[in-house]
């Protein structure tokens, strides 16, 4: 009788630890992380898993949400753009996951934005991006051109008297999209198009001597010239490093960099980059009570006192934070009412002020221009008076001018034609 009733409790035993196992995955509420860990965009992204990982320890620490643990489901999509994809679809199918947060380029936004439409998910998008879109599935915490290019260029034309204009950028839907836009903002302003020069480079590129020499020469004629740069990745390390080779200053040719923060200058010699900017919505130099404290857990959580903060990291926070929020006002993960939920949410930013999820998706932010110091840090040289709304359709642009996007009943379309009074389709 001895070994039957052993074997009996025995698998009583485990009969409990399957009941009590699946009671704490019904008692957890997954979240998505959706960031390569590796290939030519892991030098960015890794730092959002990081940080992403940290809040959602803070968050259980605080109870969790709706009285359930968070539990984290990272996946690498390792700078594969169709990857995520396939990554997206196991997120929300497999692992059932109540919202993701990832996703840097917008080539990899695109590639996962039917998938989050057809299967009804929530991405928190934290990065800069090109506009021209509006999602029911997508909230834009990053920049739009209107909080981050424009300023940028303005900031150049006043304070630096640029009149020649080096557009350069990595080869993809960003900054293609996003120097059409400028090229239309610079024209629009008087520029004539000799005065404008376009480059576009792989992902990747590492040999810029050729082009940081033609800069060079489009720099030389006497007028003052200023490069804006897309370049996106690893690709800036030498990017930078052959600005410095060939000695170009930023009294020279100042180049505003709308994809380089603390984490990319973290990596390299920033002593010849010293007075070149970078156009942002956060920079770790913030001085306020809030940035200083997430600075201290940052370092803390890393074990690391090196450790750098930047802006796509401030907007996981601050989307972050909204879901959350959004998730105890709706009462339920379900994404249709988080979704709704959403509109509204204001919570604090690391700048000194609140950002709030407008009906377009996109949040206020305000607007900074950093220079670059040479321990790679950077001194905030202009910051707009308040915030800007996010601006999903570009005023700049023929056939998007005329377009707004409210996602609020009863219009919920993200392309609103103002002209002929008609929708033009969700996720447009």
């Amino acid at each position: 009788m001895k070994p039957m009733k052993t074997l009996f409790a025995a698998a009583l035993a485990g009969g409990l630890a399957i009941s009590s196992f699946a009671a704490q995955a019904q008692n957890t509420i997954k979240v998505g992380v959706l960031h390569s860990l590796s290939g030519t965009m892991a030098i960015s992204e890794t730092t959002l898993k990081d940080v992403m990982l940290m809040l959602i320890e803070e968050q259980n620490k605080k109870g969790g949400v709706l009285g359930k643990k968070l539990e984290a489901v990272v996946v690498d999509p390792a700078s594969n753009w169709p990857l995520f994809a396939e990554k997206a679809r196991e997120l929300l199918t497999k692992d059932k996951v109540a919202a993701t947060f990832g996703c840097w380029t917008s080539v990899s936004r695109k590639s996962v934005l039917p998938v989050f439409e057809e299967l009804n998910g929530v991405l928190f998008y934290p990065v800069q991006y090109e506009g021209e879109e509006s999602s029911k599935n997508i909230f834009y915490t990053g920049a739009a051109p209107n909080q981050q290019a424009i300023p940028a260029v303005d900031y150049l034309m006043e304070n630096e008297k640029v009149q020649r204009w080096v557009l350069a950028g990595t080869d993809y839907v960003y900054p293609r999209t996003t120097n059409k836009i400028l090229e239309a903002y610079l024209k629009a302003k008087g520029v004539k198009s000799e005065d404008i020069m376009i480059n576009y480079t792989p992902f990747g590129h590492s040999d810029w001597q050729t082009i940081v020499s033609d800069v060079k020469k489009f720099g030389s004629t006497g007028k003052k010239t200023a490069v804006v740069s897309t370049i996106n990745g690893d690709a800036n390390v030498p990017f930078y490093k052959e600005l410095g080779n060939q000695g170009i200053k930023a009294t020279d040719i100042p180049v505003v960099a709308f994809s380089v923060g603390e984490e990319e200058l973290a990596g390299i010699d920033t002593k010849p980059l010293v007075g070149h900017l970078a156009a942002w919505n956060y920079f770790q130099s913030v001085e306020n009570a809030d940035n200083k404290a997430f600075i201290e857990k940052w370092k803390t959580y890393t074990k690391n006192p090196k450790r750098v903060t930047n802006d796509p990291m401030e907007a996981h926070v601050i989307g972050f934070n909204m879901w959350v929020k959004a998730v105890e006002k709706a009462g339920t993960t379900d994404p249709s009412a988080v979704i709704d939920a959403l509109v509204g949410v204001s919570v604090p930013n690391l700048t000194g002020g609140y950002s709030t999820m407008m009906p377009n998706h996109h949040i206020t932010k305000p607007v900074l221009i950093g220079e670059i110091k040479a321990d790679g840090q950077f001194s905030i040289v202009s910051q707009t008076a308040g915030l800007v709304v996010g601006d999903e359709w570009s005023d700049f642009l023929e056939g998007s001018k005329d377009l707004i996007s409210d996602w609020r009943a009863p219009m919920s379309c993200g392309n609103f034609n103002v002209k002929t009074g008609k929708c033009g389709g969700a996720g447009k």
